[in-house]
């Protein structure tokens, strides 16, 4: 355990994945609750990001895991054009096995411990009935039902979000922001693939899915029949003629192998963190491959749920949404105007962004 304590100082005071305001170990052994709930910045305003729940390999992975993400939740809020920082919790265990009432109350007094300065949502492994619960202990709680003062499904404007970007994406490069007759691959149908499939196929494009879980690809062949299927990811990357690929699933879908196997002209999907390194978005660039930032594009869940704390207005929510498609298009444009990578242009407007409401 010294080992992982020492690796999260390290990583707090002196690498450039740091930085973060504050990070809370919480324990309830009653209920079994492990969870590490990260602040990242608090300049725009109170932390907010999902509570991902998740049967990490060790408590380290949890930990990096958490660091990760609410960093990402920084970048994203500051894009998005929202009056919050970023921040993050994990739950360490299988939600299948693990997941009580008594552990999400626990979860819920824990997050309300930090008085506003982290407001909580749904993200892997926890869905809206876990957010009745938390809130129940916690008002700095999102994502909950209509019936509980909520604003649901947040997967539901997330996927639109990515949607949007795909949009902004198809018009920089060819030109056009309809996806008819473009070639998708989809890899992850889960709460936000499966929305997004749906928008490809009204949009005219030709679909291929996979994802790990079976029933979640059989729900989308149920329903549209025409979709093809891939038998994994590996296999998805490197269909002949594809233009598109938007990872849907867990972060580090690009990494070394995969962007050399690639044969999309597009990367734009709803995971976070797809970069599985610094370096990845150099290596697409060299390789011709459009990368569409993934805390931009997949911005739309957090701004419906974010939306939820002054009354939630699902129109009002969908027209910020579509703001996505200028965003992005902004994004290529300052990568062009500067020389650099995508990914590197949205980080250096999203931390502009932060460093002027930290110097007021």
């Amino acid at each position: 355990m010294t080992d992982v304590t020492d690796g999260v100082l390290h990583t707090l005071f002196h690498s450039d994945q740091g930085g973060h305001e504050q990070v809370v170990v919480c324990q309830d052994r009653a209920s079994g609750l492990k969870a590490v709930i990260a602040l990242h910045s608090t300049a725009l305003g109170p932390a907010l990001g999902g509570t991902r729940f998740y049967p990490y390999a060790s408590e380290e992975a949890a930990v990096a895991d958490a660091l990760n993400l609410s960093r990402g939740m920084s970048y994203k809020n500051a894009m998005a054009g929202l009056g919050h920082g970023g921040g993050k919790a994990v739950i360490i265990g299988d939600p299948e096995l693990i997941k009580s009432e008594e552990l999400l109350l626990a979860y819920g007094r824990f997050v309300a411990s930090l008085g506003g300065r982290y407001v909580t949502a749904c993200d892997v492994g926890t869905y809206v009935a876990d957010m009745d619960v938390v809130a129940r202990e916690c008002r700095w709680t999102t994502g909950r039902s209509p019936e509980n003062g909520g604003a649901g499904d947040s997967s539901v404007l997330t996927a639109y979000g990515v949607f949007q970007g795909m949009r902004a994406s198809a018009q920089h490069l060819w030109g056009d922001p309809t996806l008819r007759g473009r070639k998708v691959g989809v890899a992850g149908v889960g709460k936000v693939g499966h929305h997004l499939v749906e928008h490809l196929l009204s949009d005219g494009a030709e679909v291929i899915v996979t994802d790990v879980r079976e029933e979640s690809v059989r729900r989308v062949t149920d329903s549209h029949p025409e979709v093809t299927v891939a038998v994994d990811t590996d296999a998805l990357i490197r269909t002949e003629g594809l233009d598109i690929y938007a990872p849907c699933a867990l972060g580090g879908a690009l990494d070394d192998a995969s962007v050399a196997a690639l044969t999309a002209r597009v990367v734009c999907g709803a995971a976070n963190n797809q970069l599985a390194h610094p370096g990845v978005e150099k290596d697409l660039a060299d390789r011709s491959v459009l990368y569409a930032p993934d805390y931009v594009v997949n911005a739309g869940g957090v701004i419906q749920v974010a939306d939820e704390l002054q009354g939630f207005d699902f129109d009002r929510c969908k027209a910020k949404a579509s703001k996505i498609f200028d965003t992005t298009l902004a994004i290529f444009a300052r990568a062009k105007a500067d020389g650099i990578p995508p990914a590197a242009a949205a980080d250096r407007i999203a931390e502009q962004r932060m460093a002027e409401a930290a110097r007021r």
